[in-house]
């Protein structure tokens, strides 16, 4: 009789992928399949596409607005593990362009809620979800090998000029991260020039970076209390490419608890724009730099 891996699931066991935007659904995806998990995907549209589709070994679209619908999805599909990935931009409940429509279990949801902050929205939605008897799984279960490592990943480095901003700017993050504001921060010269609210990463940085006018540095944490099942930071190329054109120098990312979906083009391209991009837990690059 074969051996089972301790480190992989039952082939047959059902994973639903409850999928938002970016590459991150992909990724999260191709480890459980690598895992021996049956994915299934329901992309949450806007802002999720059909990219999934092809990796997924089933399909399905659903409203954002339809919270009820996705219960009911969920239970008709039998699944009972469920991981969450990919970015759903909170300022879409604002944007009446989008024409995003709650349904009665959304209204519901919402009416409860005693803030629309990032935490306590999600926080409704796993309860509900977690109330079928359903598990929702840590992202990071999928995506060990996509934190973020310790130490600068690019050939250049940042100045004592940048590390007394990166000081500077970690504590602040991490204030903002606490009172569930945003994860990010950009700063110059040891004052803020943007914080991430409800605009998310990418927007901050473009509004940080064209205040400071060029060499801004960024910084992405975790919140204090990050639950990983959701809300997991993650960094990818559009953000290397909006530092680019601000003028921005160094991005400075939570070791092993941000993600880098594709870390290979990632330095790359930070390496080709002249970007320094490093990984710390603690906030200790000085230590490490003066250590090198």
């Amino acid at each position: 009789m074969p051996v089972k891996s301790p480190n992989h699931s039952e082939p047959s066991k059902k994973l639903g992928l409850i999928a938002g935007m970016g590459d991150l659904p992909k990724a999260v995806a191709s480890e459980a399949k690598r895992m021996g998990y049956k994915v299934t995907a329901i992309a949450l549209q806007p802002p999720a596409d059909e990219s999934l589709k092809p990796i997924a070994d089933e399909f399905h679209k659903i409203s954002l607005g339809r919270f009820g619908g996705l219960i009911a999805l969920l239970k008709k599909l039998a699944i009972t593990d469920v991981v969450l990935a990919g970015k759903v931009p909170k300022d879409l409940l604002y944007k009446s362009k989008n024409h995003i429509i709650p349904d009665m279990k959304a209204v519901k949801v919402l009416l409860s809620l005693r803030n629309r902050a990032d935490d306590t929205i999600m926080k409704a939605v796993v309860r509900e979800i977690e109330g079928l008897g359903i598990k929702i799984h840590n992202t990071t279960d999928f995506t060990k090998d996509l934190l973020v490592p310790e130490g600068i990943l690019t050939r250049k480095k940042p100045t004592k000029k940048e590390l007394q901003d990166i000081e500077f700017g970690w504590n602040i993050a991490k204030k903002i991260g606490q009172l569930d504001i945003g994860q990010t921060v950009v700063v110059k010269d040891m004052a803020v020039m943007a914080v991430e609210a409800i605009e998310g990463t990418d927007e901050a940085i473009k509004r940080g970076g064209d205040l400071s006018k060029k060499d801004a540095v960024v910084i992405k944490v975790s919140k204090p209390n990050q639950d990983m099942r959701f809300d997991v930071p993650v960094a990818g190329i559009d953000t290397l490419h909006i530092m680019k054109k601000t003028g921005a120098r160094v991005l400075v990312l939570e070791a092993g608890r941000c993600i880098i979906v594709d870390i290979k083009n990632f330095v790359n391209k930070a390496n080709e724009y002249g970007i320094v991009v490093a990984g710390t837990s603690n906030n200790n690059l000085a230590m490490e730099q003066s250590n090198n």
